[in-house]
């Protein structure tokens, strides 16, 4: 008993530093980034403008945004946080050439991108799905008595848990080629200098970072509600 015990603090204090390490990490390097830079030509938002115009995304727009960077493939709009959108930081045209990253695959047929946007709207309906599942096979299986309530079970944990999972391992390479296949080498092509090419590279990195802790956060997850509901 107290070896499951120690099984189960380790397993916790691990997904806890795969979880708030990573984030930790990325808000600081975010943060020592953020500061006004009179050196770059315009702001985030003022850079995302350009180089959808640059690109022929004309149609694309801007948007302040308080829910997170990112880009809308069915509003057509890259969203920015405020600070980003108006802030002259390397941070805010870093994250502004990324999400315009977003934009080109998008417009491109980046087949990635497209796999992962299809996925999101399967994962959507999966998760509706397992969530009725988990909440109604326990009242239904103690009315009627009926057998097979653990394989239903599984089969809402892999709806509610896995395809978010997928989900999560489709987003990596659509975020690397956004961030290392789009939006360095526009930013290298003469919106930053050499001395700021390094951190720029840094943050891109530190973006990406999330997402891997979020795939593996979720595995972990997966894999002990496996195990208890195996049980």
């Amino acid at each position: 008993m107290e070896s499951r015990g120690m099984h189960f603090l380790v397993l916790f204090l691990l997904l806890l530093a795969v979880i708030l390490g990573p984030q930790l990490w990325v808000r600081r390097v975010l943060q020592r980034h953020n500061r006004d830079d009179d050196s770059l030509a315009g702001t985030g938002g003022e850079l995302a403008r350009h180089l959808l115009d640059r690109y022929g995304l004309d149609k694309v727009k801007v948007e302040s945004s308080e829910l997170g960077d990112h880009y809308d493939p069915e509003a057509k709009a890259v969203r920015l946080t405020p600070d980003k959108l108006s802030g002259r930081t390397l941070t805010a045209v870093t994250t502004a050439a990324h999400e315009v990253g977003h934009a080109l695959q998008d417009f491109s047929g980046y087949a990635p991108f497209r796999w992962r946007s299809r996925l999101v709207g399967v994962a959507q309906g999966a998760e509706k799905l397992g969530s009725f599942l988990l909440f109604g096979v326990p009242l239904l299986t103690a009315v009627t008595k009926a057998p097979g309530a653990g394989l239903i079970m599984l089969l809402a944990a892999f709806c509610t848990l896995g395809m978010g999972i997928v989900v999560q391992l489709a987003t990596l390479p659509v975020e690397w080629d956004a961030s290392f296949g789009k939006a360095l080498p526009i930013l290298r092509s003469g919106y930053i200098d050499e001395q700021r090419y390094p951190a720029a590279r840094r943050i891109l990195r530190a973006c990406a970072l999330t997402y891997v802790a979020a795939s593996l956060a979720g595995l972990l997850n997966f894999w002990r509600w496996m195990r208890l509901l195996r049980r």
